[in-house]
């Protein structure tokens, strides 16, 4: 997609708040992976408007909130124990430290490739690393199906299959969407010995 259309849509609208909080993590030495669906976006997903996820580790989150409140954002108290919000105007930051299947160490923030969001190098979490923590984090009231499949299909080349699958393999709603992802060919070549556990749908005449 042309870079003008993306800064022109909703997405554009939260490009500043990504590069000023890049930059005040960067100035306050604070290590920093992108994450959510704008690491998917990066990886050649599809274009969001949602927040910004930013993960930092479990030490350096209280210090990372502060900062940003210290540059004008609006801290926020959720009621989940694992993140901190903030808000930049109206786009709201998450600073994410403890993720559902994920300890954010330095081996983790290593392994993430460095990126160039539009011309800002930052590290961004890698596609097997980021369904692990949306698969990890479903619940029966939370199951969602949609975002996953979409990161699934853009990006199939760059995920570890057998990795995921094995980092996953003791949540229900992660070997369903192994089904899905079967049983609609998502993952065809990287998964030659993978089969559907349903009968596919016959075309009819």
């Amino acid at each position: 997609m042309d870079s003008r259309a993306i800064e022109s849509g909703p997405f554009g609208e939260m490009l500043p708040s990504l590069k000023k909080v890049a930059a005040v993590f960067r100035e306050a030495e604070i290590p920093f992976v992108l994450g959510g669906s704008v690491a998917a976006w990066a990886h050649g997903g599809p274009e969001t408007d949602h927040d910004l996820d930013f993960l930092v580790k479990r030490a350096d989150a209280e210090r990372a909130l502060s900062q940003l409140v210290d540059h004008g954002m609006r801290r926020e108290h959720p009621p989940e124990p694992w993140l901190y919000k903030a808000y930049d105007g109206d786009v709201l930051i998450d600073v994410i430290f403890d993720p559902a299947g994920l300890e954010v160490d330095d081996e983790v923030i290593a392994r993430s490739p460095e990126l160039e969001i539009f011309a800002v190098p930052m590290r961004v979490l890698r596609p097997s690393d980021l369904l692990v923590t949306k698969l990890m984090a479903m619940t029966e009231h939370t199951i969602n199906y949609r975002s996953c499949l979409e990161i699934a299909r853009a990006v199939r080349e760059q995920i570890d299959w057998d990795e995921l699958q094995q980092r996953t393999s003791e949540s229900p709603f992660a070997r369903a969407f192994f089904t899905l992802v079967d049983g609609l060919g998502i993952a065809e070549a990287e998964r030659p010995n993978a089969r559907a556990v349903w009968p596919l749908p016959r075309r009819l005449a």
